[in-house]
């Protein structure tokens, strides 16, 4: 049995993963920050993680998945001023800012449940914590390394950098971060440009505000994940997740922060998906292509021909490795589709397939399934590679439709190879990948609309109707639906393309 590595994007390369902790892991993401709605660029990291706990778990650990809700004082350093994103879009919506948080969580959770991905085992909120992170912000203006400046707090980059590998996540040094730091506004508090807000003074008409023994604020965007990270997994955990687009300034502000509180390297392997483009442009609403999730749903936004269901969406970022980008398109998500149903209908096959021994064993079959069988563990163990996982899987695709219709005998495998690529593809399919099938069995209306059908054609057949029988099975052959006459007079239909 091979041993799961993981790219760690600290080191940028491959490790054998070792849990601190034998059998227990202890991993954080970074979640969304519920100032709006979710979008695409929400579904890759968060499925991409969803089958990292999937599969630690298959491994036989104990995985804390903590994964935070970000609802507050997410100060922008590289906006064009400190703002709390949350007060901000209350002002815009008049809601409550809480209102606001709850009805983007709520929104955040449906999509999240619609993707099949299992709830993590803690989700903190940012405001939950404000009495953590005022004590790590104490810790680290102790330890000297933060200054307080006009009731705001900063971390002093500078100093850290002198005596710690400050930059060694990004790949980014400290004389580079003191030129191309932009000017902001706020900038005169700063001892120096590259520093950063532990917490942040709030004016007067700032609505979410708490006092701190430096006046009434708001607390920093890094320091929110650090305090969380510490409370729920301690000083050191062994993963931490979440996009490239947070490597810096978040994750290597983070590394500082939790160093000088908890005298340790917080986090063991730093895991991050890769972005995605849409038609092959940098999703962003300067090009107006933010798609939200509700839109991908519904198909309603202008750069969608379609509505798709988002378990296409699933299947579609996991045919791509997760370090790899990924472009959207409605082509290739409708290919996705095509993919996913063939996939799908192959695997409902192979569960209602029972093995009969007959005629002869095809050595070379039985060979080339079980090694195709075998491999999708090593791919896995290969820094969770999903999208070898699946092209293995469509493999044995037309293996499996050969043995439904009859061209290959079920007994051409080995009883125990046929007995092992059912309980594996169960395992990949369903329990690793999370795939739940969205043919026409989601359907119930269409499902009870087929049955209605199939008894009228069959009450026709039996009375020699045959113009009635012929008629239905040929008009739902012009509406992509093929209807096929079994043994016994029973009647199966599938919808085609």
């Amino acid at each position: 049995m091979s041993q799961l590595k993981i790219y760690n994007s600290l080191t940028r390369q491959k490790e054998v993963f070792t849990p601190i902790t034998p059998g227990h892991v202890g991993m954080y993401v970074c979640g969304p920050t519920v100032s709006g709605e979710s979008h695409l660029g929400h579904a890759r990291p968060y499925i991409t993680f969803d089958v990292v706990y999937r599969y630690l778990t298959h491994l036989g650990n104990k995985v804390r998945y903590v994964r935070n809700i970000t609802d507050a004082g997410h100060f922008e350093e590289e906006g064009r001023e400190a703002e709390d994103k949350i007060s901000k879009k209350a002002v815009l919506e008049k809601l409550e800012p809480m209102e606001l948080v709850q009805k983007y969580t709520n929104l955040f959770h449906w999509a999240m449940e619609k993707f099949n991905n299992i709830p993590p085992s803690i989700e903190p909120t940012a405001t939950g914590h404000i009495v953590e992170q005022i004590g790590m912000i104490e810790q680290i203006i102790e330890a000297g390394y933060a200054y307080v400046s006009n009731g705001s707090v900063y971390f002093d980059v500078k100093k850290y950098a002198a005596s710690h590998d400050y930059g060694k996540l990004s790949g980014r040094v400290i004389e580079d971060l003191l030129e191309t730091t932009r000017e902001l506004e706020g900038q005169e508090e700063k001892r120096d440009t590259a520093d950063f807000a532990l917490w942040k003074n709030a004016a007067p008409e700032h609505i979410m505000r708490w006092k701190s023994p430096w006046g009434i604020g708001f607390p920093g965007w890094h320091i929110e994940c650090s305090a969380m990270a510490t409370k729920y997994l301690g000083a050191q955990f062994d993963i931490h997740g979440g996009g490239m687009d947070l490597l810096f300034p978040h994750h290597e502000s983070e590394i500082a922060q939790s160093t000088i509180c908890n005298h340790v390297a917080p986090v063991r392997y730093w895991v991050h998906n890769n972005m995605i483009t849409i038609n092959g442009r940098k999703m962003g609403k300067s090009y107006n292509n933010v798609i939200k999730l509700t839109e991908l749903f519904s198909g309603d936004h202008p750069l969608l021909a379609k509505a798709f269901h988002p378990m296409v969406i699933r299947f579609f970022i996991l045919q791509t490795q997760y370090r790899s980008t990924l472009d959207f398109s409605n082509e290739a998500l409708q290919a996705a589709e095509k993919g996913l149903k063939r996939l799908w209908d192959a695997w409902e096959k192979l569960k209602a397939l029972e093995y009969v021994q007959e005629g002869t064993v095809d050595e070379n079959l039985d060979k080339k399934v079980l090694q195709l069988v075998q491999e999708l563990e090593e791919f896995m163990n290969d820094d969770f590679n999903t999208a070898k996982v699946l092209a293995n899987l469509f493999e044995l695709v037309p293996v499996i439709n050969s043995m439904k219709d009859k061209l290959i005998a079920a007994g051409a495998l080995k009883e125990e190879t046929f007995s092992f690529l059912k309980k594996q593809l169960q395992l990949y399919i369903e329990d690793i990948l999370g795939l739940q099938g969205v043919s026409e069995a989601d359907n119930d209306r269409l499902q009870g609309v087929m049955q209605l059908l199939i008894d009228i054609r069959k009450e026709a057949k039996g009375k020699k109707d045959f113009a009635t029988s012929d008629k239905i099975r040929n008009q739902l052959a012009q509406l992509g639906i093929s209807l096929k006459d079994e043994k016994g007079g029973e009647m199966s239909w599938s919808v085609e393309g």
